[in-house]
């Protein structure tokens, strides 16, 4: 089984997250980018991932929410900063409202997420950084490695289809 690999760089508030998956470059960017296809893995199960808005370009977001099996709903946006196609994007991710309104009560990261051909199939290499080591604490604390872990086994399923 591939593991997802977590490397904290308390020292630059940076967490390091690599993973190699079984996917032509071309369907692992497009599992990334495309919100038809990141609904169905980004959540971890049992939540779901509902897109409100997608503009995938330099300057354009993506806002969604996160479903909980409950009914709860946790507003996310993301806004995308640069754009490699195939290659590379990085963007400034934050918790929101419903309208798009930052959470300051809960931290932001920025993204930094590079694909690179492997024999087996693709490397997606993410560097989030964090604006301070409590912000970066706070978001591990919070659930990210084992959400994004079995977000990341979701991608396996969506891929193998």
């Amino acid at each position: 089984m591939i593991q997802t690999i977590y490397t904290p760089d308390v020292a630059n508030n940076k967490l390091h997250v690599e993973r190699e998956f079984n996917g032509a470059i071309e369907k692992v960017w497009r599992a990334w980018t495309e919100s038809e296809l990141l609904e169905q893995w980004w959540a971890p199960l049992p939540y779901k991932a509902v897109t409100k808005k997608m503009d995938f370009r330099e300057g354009g977001y993506w806002h969604y929410y996160m479903l909980g099996p409950d009914g709860s709903k946790f507003w996310c946006m993301a806004h995308y900063c640069e754009i490699d196609p195939l290659k590379r994007f990085t963007c400034d991710d934050e918790f929101c409202d419903e309208e798009g309104k930052k959470n300051n009560e809960l931290p932001g990261m920025l993204w930094d997420v590079r694909f690179s051909p492997t024999k087996g199939g693709t490397k997606v290499d993410v560097k989030v950084s964090f604006a301070s080591q409590a912000d970066m604490e706070k978001i591990v604390e919070m659930g990210f490695e084992e959400g994004f872990s079995a977000a990341h086994e979701n991608l396996d399923e969506l891929l193998k289809r």
